[in-house]
C-alpha cells in the first residue's frame, strides 16, 4: 500500500511538470481533540483522550475534464487503554466499511501486540479519478458518498453515517466505488453507482440509483439502494415555507431480502421531518422529529434488539422509536458563536444535550469547547447492560477542539 501511495504521488508530480496549465492543489488541516469521559452511574474514574489528526489533501487537474484526488490521515492518540477497544457510549455504528482493499489502520503498536496508552493510526481516505463528458460525470476510486437533507439523523444515509455524538464530522469516511452522475435539465440529476465491499464480495457491497429533480419550488430525491442483502427505498423532500426551510427524509428497508429465507419482521421504516429558520442572520434555529421503526420503546429490550439487521448492517444506532431534536446557533460576536443541541427520547424521557462555544481565532484557526450531557434513568445496580433509559446509560463528555487549516 505504501508503494501505491508513492506511485500515485510520483505520477501526479510528473504530469504536473509536463502540463504547464495543469492545476495542482495541496491543502489539509491539523486537529486536536481533548476529551474527558465521566460515567455518572458507576465508580469508574474519569477517563481522558487526546486525539491528533493531520490530514493532507492533494488534487491535480491536468485538464478541465479530468482530475485526481488524494487524501491521507495520520492520527496519533493518547488515551485510556479501554477506549481503544470499547466505545465510551453504549452503541456505535457497525464496522461494515465499504472498501475493496485497505491497509491495517493501526501503525503502532502492531495489531497482534497489546496496546497501552498510545496508538498511532492512519487512513488513505481519498484516492479517486474523475472524468467529465458531455453526457455524465464519472468517478472511480475512494471518495465520500452521503445523502439526505435532515439536520440530525439521515434515514437514507447508511453507507458511512456519523452518530450524533461524533466530534469530527467535517468529512465523510471514503468508500470505494464507481459512480456516474448524469445531469437532467437545470436542477435534475440521475446518480448511480456500485460501492465495493471487501474483495468484490457482493454480500458486502452496495449498488444504488438516485434521481433528483426540482418541481413547484421543491427538491425531490428518490433513492433505491441495495446494501449487504438489504433493499432501501428512500424519499427526500426539501423546500422553503415562508422564510423557513422544510425537509422530509424517509427510508423503508426490506431487511435481508436476498437471503433464502428473508425475515419480514425485521423490515423497518425511518423518517425525519423538520423546520429551520434564521433570525436576522445572527441566530439560526431548527427542530427535527425522528421516527426509528427499528427501535423499541422498552428499555430492557434495547440490547436484544441489536441483533437486527438494522443495527448490524443498516447504520442504525438509536435504540428508541420517537425522538425530538431542537438546536440553535447564535453569533455572539463576529468571531464567537454559541450553539446547543438536544436529542430527546420521547418514550423513556431521557435526553442528550450538547452545548458548545466556538472562537474563530484567525481566518483558518478555530477553537471550541463543549460537552455532551446525558439525562435519564440510570442502569439498574450500576450495570451498563441493565437499561432503564437510553441516554441515562451514557457517560457525560467534555471536550476542547483546536483546528488549523492550510
Amino acid at each position: 500500500m505504501r508503494k501505491i501511495i508513492v506511485l500515485v504521488i510520483c505520477l501526479m508530480t510528473m504530469s504536473f511538470v509536463k502540463v504547464a496549465n495543469a492545476e495542482f492543489r495541496v491543502g489539509g488541516y491539523y486537529k486536536n481533540f481533548f476529551t474527558a469521559f465521566d460515567s455518572t452511574f458507576t465508580s469508574q474514574p474519569m477517563m481522558g483522550a487526546v486525539v491528533n489528526r493531520l490530514r493532507l489533501n492533494l488534487s491535480y487537474a491536468p485538464m478541465d475534464s479530468f482530475s485526481i484526488a488524494f487524501a491521507y490521515d495520520f492520527t496519533p492518540r493518547v488515551q485510556a487503554p479501554s477506549l481503544f477497544t470499547e466505545s465510551p457510549f453504549a452503541v456505535g455504528i457497525a464496522s461494515s466499511r465499504y472498501r475493496l482493499i485497505d491497509f491495517d489502520s493501526r501503525i503502532y503498536p502492531d495489531e497482534d501486540e497489546p496496546i497501552g496508552n498510545v496508538g498511532i493510526y492512519h487512513n488513505l481516505d481519498r484516492a479517486s479519478v474523475q472524468f467529465s463528458t458531455d453526457f455524465a460525470d464519472i468517478s472511480i476510486g475512494r471518495d465520500a458518498i452521503a445523502w439526505g437533507s435532515a439536520r440530525i439523523i439521515n434515514p437514507t444515509d447508511v453507507v458511512a453515517p456519523y452518530t450524533y455524538d461524533q466530534l469530527d464530522i467535517e468529512g465523510r469516511v471514503g468508500v470505494d466505488a464507481v459512480r456516474i452522475r448524469i445531469p437532467v435539465g437545470i436542477l435534475g440529476e440521475v446518480d448511480t453507482g456500485y460501492i465495493f465491499g471487501t474483495n468484490f464480495n457482493f454480500d458486502k457491497s452496495a449498488i444504488f440509483l438516485r434521481t433528483q429533480l426540482n418541481a413547484v419550488e421543491t427538491d425531490f430525491s428518490i433513492l433505491l439502494l441495495e446494501f449487504q442483502k438489504n433493499i432501501l427505498v428512500g424519499l427526500d423532500v426539501a423546500r422553503g415555507i415562508g422564510g423557513a426551510g422544510f425537509w422530509l427524509e424517509t427510508a423503508y428497508v426490506f431487511a435481508e431480502s436476498f437471503n433464502n429465507e428473508p425475515n419480514a419482521s425485521e423490515n423497518y421504516l425511518r423518517a425525519s421531518v423538520g423546520l429551520d429558520y434564521s433570525f436576522g442572520g445572527e441566530t439560526y434555529t431548527f427542530i427535527e422529529y425522528h421516527f426509528n421503526g427499528a427501535g423499541t420503546n422498552i428499555p430492557k429490550d434495547f440490547l436484544a434488539n441489536l441483533d437486527q439487521s438494522a443495527y448490524t448492517h443498516g447504520g442504525v444506532y438509536l435504540l428508541g422509536v420517537h425522538y425530538i431534536a431542537p438546536g440553535f446557533t447564535h453569533q455572539l460576536t463576529p468571531l464567537v458563536s454559541f450553539s446547543g443541541q438536544l436529542l430527546f427520547n420521547l418514550s423513556d424521557l431521557s435526553a442528550w444535550i450538547a452545548p458548545q462555544i466556538a472562537y474563530n481565532i484567525a481566518e483558518d484557526i478555530h477553537l471550541s469547547i463543549g460537552s455532551f450531557f446525558s439525562f435519564g434513568k440510570r442502569p439498574k445496580n450500576d450495570d451498563p447492560t441493565e437499561f432503564q433509559s437510553e441516554f441515562g446509560a451514557y457517560p457525560n463528555l467534555f471536550f476542547t477542539s483546536f483546528r488549523v487549516y492550510f
